[in-house]
């Protein structure tokens, strides 16, 4: 069950949590003709940014390979279903190498035949500016003692909370890639 306190108070770092405890996101680019796709999250609640191993050739790859900052938009659904996210931001190539490393994983190696050094390989960086999030309890019986009392009222269910999000600036370098 979501923490609606937690929703209150540490939206940011909730938001990570359920990210890192999260198998596939829907990502996608803030462009005409591109859609949204599942991919697994690396997430680095340190450096507040999300990772994705892709592919140079695939669509968000080959985007990405030819624009140093686009923006882009995650959609994440919690594992129990009572926690919702569209999170904006920027995308971009992540050249730093060693990062490759920080994510690698079997899982990871399956989709890259030639392992760490395949050629097709790009780190994918998204870097978070705004999110909007919605979290309910997800408890059965309250949310049919809302709806109930809701319809006994005439007011509307008290299913959860619904909060928006800004994250701190991103370093210079970003933003101004970003606005370029």
């Amino acid at each position: 069950m979501t923490d609606l306190q937690k929703t209150r108070n540490e939206p940011i770092e909730q938001l990570f949590d359920m990210l890192d405890d999260t198998h596939a996101v829907m990502i996608g680019l803030d462009k005409p003709g591109h859609s949204m796709q599942p991919m697994a999250p690396q997430v680095d609640e340190d450096r507040r940014s999300i990772w994705f191993y892709s592919k140079r050739d695939s669509e968000l790859g080959g985007a990405i390979a030819k624009s140093p900052a686009n923006r882009a938009r995650i959609c994440a659904i919690s594992p129990d279903h009572d926690y919702h996210a569209c999170i904006s931001g920027t995308m971009s190539e992540e050249a730093d190498r060693t990062l490759v490393d920080n994510f690698w994983s079997s899982v990871v190696a399956a989709w890259f035949e030639g392992g760490k050094d395949d050629a097709n390989l790009i780190l994918l960086r998204f870097d978070p500016a705004e999110a909007d999030i919605w979290a309910s309890s997800g408890s059965v019986i309250r949310f049919a003692w809302e709806v109930a009392k809701a319809n006994l009222t005439d007011e509307q269910p008290d299913v959860g909370e619904k909060t928006h999000v800004v994250f701190p600036a991103a370093a210079p370098a970003r933003q101004a890639a970003a606005l370029g």
